[in-house]
């Protein structure tokens, strides 16, 4: 009796409480999800870079690329998650996020350091651009919830992308 409960509990669809509509639900579950893998995305290429870094400014940018890969990471739960508050479903693993996933990976056996830094800078104004595309998604849908987070993601990434940029920079 046990087994046919609980295979029962598998087969039936998660039915989590929302105010928003099937289309909404539907469209924003999946924004969020490909966004997750854009995230989890820039969160290894900048932990890669960080394991990678060479160079005289070493412990400036590996200690910046340490920081800016905690701040992304801290960004995959809130994401997740709220695919979940609102009745979709997210990401299941490795496999699904580079088969969902926007911003490329770089498998170089060697980058530069300040290649590594402005790759960053772009792939971080890239998710910029990704998080406001999502914004109009649930402005059109009125998640008013969502849209809030995102703005945060917005200006979270926009200041990792200015410290990249800064960091790029010759000395005059």
């Amino acid at each position: 009796m046990d087994r046919t409960l609980t295979e029962k509990h598998r087969e039936s669809p998660l039915a989590t409480p929302t105010t928003l509509s099937s289309n909404a639900t539907t469209d924003i579950a999946g924004a969020l999800t490909a966004l997750l893998a854009d995230v989890f995305a820039l969160y290894l290429k900048t932990k890669n870079f960080h394991w990678h870094m060479s160079g005289p400014h070493f412990r400036d940018y590996h200690l910046m690329l340490d920081e800016q890969g905690e701040q992304i990471f801290a960004m995959t739960d809130d994401v997740a998650e709220r695919a979940r508050k609102i009745g979709g479903t997210t990401i299941r693993s490795i496999g699904h996020i580079s088969r969902v996933q926007r911003l490329l990976d770089n498998d170089a056996p060697f980058v530069t350091p300040k290649d590594m830094l402005a790759e960053l800078r772009n792939d971080n104004l890239m998710l910029v651009s990704l998080l406001k595309e999502t914004h109009e998604l649930c402005d059109e849908h009125g998640d008013i919830a969502t849209a809030s987070l995102i703005e945060n993601w917005v200006d979270e990434a926009e200041r990792r992308a200015w410290f990249l940029f800064e960091s790029t920079r010759d000395a005059n």
